[in-house]
């Protein structure tokens, strides 16, 4: 059994947990991130996996920006 849960849940949980972990990264910069690394993979066929996809991938990115990529 699978639970739907909209594309714009996924990006919120996403988006929550990395804030937690980034509290020096505003919010909106974490939301907009999540939501490009979202987009990019949404249309794949990975669906089961894109609340995984889109944070592992945020998080790279998160990365970066502090170390000033």
């Amino acid at each position: 059994m699978t639970t739907d849960v909209s594309d714009e849940e996924v990006m919120a949980q996403v988006s929550e947990r990395l804030a937690e972990k980034n509290p020096d990264v505003s919010r909106k910069v974490i939301d907009d991130m999540v939501k490009e690394e979202y987009l990019a993979i949404a249309g794949r066929p990975v669906r089961d996996y894109l609340s995984v996809l889109t944070e592992r991938a945020a998080k790279r990115r998160l990365k970066k920006l502090a170390k000033g990529s």
